[in-house]
């Protein structure tokens, strides 16, 4: 399966922020706003933002395929309490071995699913642990503008992020399955590319995403009728 993007660290954003001591339209009672000014910023000039393949922020929840066995980590007191088997993100700095908050206060990481926890039960209903294949959406090799739900071998997914969606994950924006008939898959970071992105300015984004048809059909995820089931 072709490589895509890792996700391993909070996304900052392209453009300068500033707080606004307005009330948050998205929070009850927080009295001020976090907005996008119209500066980029260092980080993602320094990323090339100007030559970067725009794609899909898929809302679901992000998951991370490694051998976890191969990981060890001892979390020093000064940090909040995490559990015994979780590691932490690749690209997160470290100093003396420990791991550093972002300048967001976050320290991204990561907890192994076990098969047999129910807390992750949605998690497991896409992977086939005996025969080490995963449930993954992504486009058509034949047809760009279809897509399918393949049978992927977890070896071919190593060190890639994924995000998890389906009907018990994150409110199920994308209406997928049914409450008797439940339906979760997996989207490899990076596969569905924006087509037609306005230029990288914020006034001509803004009208973008207000505005225009495809920004509201690039939050759709189109899925055919028929599914492999792995459970």
């Amino acid at each position: 399966m072709r490589r895509l993007g890792s996700v391993q660290r909070k996304m900052p954003c392209v453009f300068v922020t500033e707080v606004k001591e307005e009330p948050s339209a998205k929070r009850e009672h927080q009295t001020f706003k976090v907005l996008a000014t119209e500066t980029i910023s260092h980080k993602a000039i320094d990323a090339d933002i100007y030559s970067a393949t725009p794609t899909e922020k898929v809302d679901g929840t992000c998951c991370y395929v490694t051998t976890y066995k191969e990981f060890f980590w001892n979390v020093e007191e000064d940090f909040k309490p995490v559990p015994e088997c979780w590691i932490p993100a690749k690209e997160i700095e470290q100093l003396n071995g420990n791991p550093m908050p972002d300048e967001n206060g976050h320290i991204p990481g990561w907890v192994p699913v076990e098969k047999n926890n129910k807390q992750y039960c949605w998690h497991s209903s896409v992977v086939h642990y005996e025969f080490e294949i995963a449930l993954v959406l992504k486009h058509h090799p034949d047809d760009p503008n279809l897509l399918e739900i393949s049978a992927v071998p977890l070896s071919d997914l190593l060190e890639q992020t994924l995000e998890l969606i389906g009907t018990n994950i994150n409110g199920n924006p994308y209406g997928l399955g049914s409450k008797k008939h439940p339906l979760h898959l997996l989207i490899p970071h990076g596969a569905f590319q924006i087509r037609n992105l306005p230029t990288l300015k914020h006034s001509d984004l803004l009208s973008w995403f207000e505005g225009c048809r495809e920004a509201f059909e690039e939050m759709n995820i189109p899925v055919g009728n028929t599914y492999s089931n792995l459970v």
